[in-house]
């Protein structure tokens, strides 16, 4: 169980305030981040996907997916680390790890648990931050793992979170 309480975050669950697919990141990253990434997903257990153009296969080395060319369809890796919880790996950028999730799909503190363990075991794995923002709101981190601490932190205030 998470020590981060859905009654403290629900404002940043929440899809109207948040957009429904808020922005997840870890930042400072290399190809062979991705390829930890790649690995953690491959070794533990989560039903995944690896789609490239809308076409399903297998998944490459990550050196292989960031090097395609700029025109190359677009490739994203769908991991289900819960039923009922889908995250997309957009590997487009060796220097960052972006994913998606779906906030319907995470309410309640189940739903909490799930995304603080994901965050977690990214985090982990690669020794460094796990950041998310709303939709769109890069430069605005709302939760994140923290290395140092070794656990997910909340990095504003949920209250202040406001609809635009």
């Amino acid at each position: 169980m998470s020590h981060v309480l859905w009654d403290d975050v629900r404002n940043f669950f929440d899809p109207d305030l948040m957009g429904a697919l808020p922005d997840l990141s870890v930042a400072g990253t290399s190809v062979e981040d991705w390829q930890a990434v790649f690995d953690l997903i491959r070794s533990s257990g989560w039903a995944w996907e690896y789609v490239e153009g809308g076409v399903a296969g297998a998944l490459p080395l990550a050196a292989e997916v960031l090097t395609r060319p700029a025109d190359a369809e677009t490739a994203a890796l769908r991991v289900r680390p819960a039923p009922g919880v889908l995250v997309i790996f957009w590997p487009m950028a060796a220097e960052e790890i972006d994913f998606d999730v779906d906030l319907r799909e995470l309410q309640g503190q189940e739903g909490v648990d799930v995304l603080c363990r994901l965050m977690a075991v990214v985090g982990r794995r690669l020794g460094k931050p796990v950041v998310m923002t709303a939709g769109g709101d890069y430069g605005n981190p709302v939760l994140g793992f923290d290395p140092t601490a070794d656990r997910v932190v909340l990095m504003a205030d949920p209250q202040l979170v406001q609809l635009v």
